[in-house]
């Protein structure tokens, strides 16, 4: 008698979160001295949601005649704020972080239509992170002359910050909270792929009865944000993007008295040794890759495996990525969204075009792409020299390229081979071994057996090409003070 084994796929059924918790407008101005405002000039730009190409809204576009009133209303705000009590502040601070958990749910639904990215991310990391971010710094406000930059550290003034379109609302809160804390006024710039989440915390601001002036937002090109950085009373810069234009703003800024931090690009490498716990790794490795398309700056790009487990880790990689679901990113069984435009997209397929022209092999899973919108499926390469290009220049997309290694002195010399410097990845069951890799790795941020984990305590930034300052944490304060 013998009895034959079945298997089953299990498969999981739409799991759509509603758009009906959001109300988004047909138009939205500048939001400049408590008040939604047109442009002087007029000028206006639709943003697009990257996973159906539909306009979702018809946004103002800030000139640098709106920048100069932007930094003026902030500059006549900032004698006040500056002047209130820690505990005032911090009273703000916290409302504000209170309101954003209160409409988590909006704003997640938000963020995954104008970004792309998952549901599921959105909800369970970023709106979290973001009120996080603030109830930290509300802590902050009324304990400056504890943190360590002396008795009475001062406010700048008025800080210029530049966001991105890879985690609008979470960058805003890296940017927005400390400087806030520490009693700067503000005008930033929204990415132009990803306005709207900021122009919603414009309406938190006023719900939380922030004084106008304080926060003002400016949607705009990237013209806008070099007029922002070249104005001559803005007295700190904030720029989280890329590496080419970290450059441009550092020459702009030099010879000013403007304080700069600049977080930028990455080419992160997550190592993993020949004891490390090979399933526990390769959900690390999808986590540092697949998180957000791979849209991030500290992403795991390069994968570094020790030369006799390479088979079975890739193995085991590829049976999980044959397990990701792409597709409608507001579906919360969605693990791969859309990449977050058209030009980001082109970019990612020319890069890994030249990847495989180079002679890297290619591989992505059985991978159906939707119709609308811009897409690209996880792709692993393998055969990979420290030379490829697909190892060298940071894709910004789901890609990752697999390199080997024999020893730890090599895994460390292949790691820091590259002109980035913001994270890196350790997997391994010795702890001696994470120390002494770990304190040869020219990162700002090393994970040990896990990956992409952030908390508000803990200060983020990089070496060489990825930037310089910190954001998070109390050394974040710094940026944010005349010390």
């Amino acid at each position: 008698m013998t009895t034959e084994k079945r298997t089953t796929v299990f498969e999981y059924a739409p799991a759509p979160e509603s758009r009906s918790v959001v109300d988004i407008a047909p138009s939205y101005g500048l939001f400049i001295d408590g008040e939604f405002v047109e442009s002087a000039d007029g000028k206006v730009f639709k943003t697009v949601s990257p996973s159906s190409e539909e306009v979702l809204s018809e946004i103002a576009q800030a000139g640098a005649e709106d920048v100069d009133r932007a930094v003026r209303a902030a500059r006549k705000a900032f004698e006040k704020w500056s002047a209130l009590p820690g505990t005032e502040r911090a009273k703000y601070l916290f409302r504000i972080a209170r309101i954003i958990q209160e409409r988590s749910r909006e704003l997640a639904v938000l963020e995954t239509l104008d970004n792309g990215k998952p549901i599921k991310e959105t909800r369970d990391a970023d709106l979290p992170l973001v009120a996080a971010h603030f109830f930290y710094y509300a802590g902050w406000a009324d304990k400056l002359e504890h943190a360590g930059f002396g008795p009475a550290p001062k406010p700048l003034g008025v800080a210029g910050q530049v966001i991105p379109w890879n985690f609008p609302l979470l960058m805003l809160a890296w940017k927005i909270a400390p400087a806030l804390a520490t009693g700067n006024t503000v005008v930033l710039k929204p990415a132009e792929t990803t306005p709207l989440s900021a122009l919603f915390f414009a309406d938190i601001c006023r719900q939380a009865g922030l004084p106008k002036g304080v926060v003002n937002i400016l949607p705009g090109y990237g013209d806008t944000g070099a007029a922002l950085v070249a104005h001559p009373d803005v007295n700190k810069v904030a720029f989280t993007g890329s590496t080419a234009v970290g450059k441009e703003i550092a020459k702009t800024v030099a010879g000013t008295r403007k304080k700069l931090t600049l977080e930028l690009g990455g080419k992160g490498a997550n190592i993993v040794f020949d004891d490390a716990p090979i399933d526990q790794a390769v959900e690390g490795i999808v986590n540092g890759i697949f998180f957000n398309q791979g849209q991030v700056c500290c992403a795991g790009s390069r994968l570094l495996v020790q030369e006799s487990v390479q088979e079975e880790l890739l193995d085991s990689l590829k049976r999980r990525l044959s397990t990701l679901r792409l597709g409608d990113p507001l579906d919360k069984n969605t693990d791969i969204g859309a990449i977050n435009s058209e030009e980001q997209l082109a970019r990612i397929t020319s890069l890994v075009e030249r990847g495989e022209a180079e002679g890297a092999e290619r591989w992505s899973p059985a991978c159906e792409l939707p119709e609308a919108g811009y897409w690209f499926a996880p792709t692993l390469f393998t055969n990979v020299t420290q030379a490829h290009t697909v190892a060298r220049d940071e894709i910004f997309g789901p890609v990752l390229s697999v390199l080997t290694f024999r020893t730890p002195d090599e895994a460390v010399a292949k790691a820091n081979n590259t002109p980035y410097g913001l994270s890196a990845g350790i997997w391994t069951e010795k702890g001696s071994r994470i120390l002494a890799v770990a304190n040869k790795l020219r990162a700002g941020v090393v994970w040990s057996n896990t990956f992409n984990k952030f908390d508000p305590t803990s200060p983020f930034g990089g070496y060489k090409e990825s930037g310089f300052g910190r954001e998070g944490g109390r050394h974040g304060l710094e940026a944010y003070l005349d010390v």
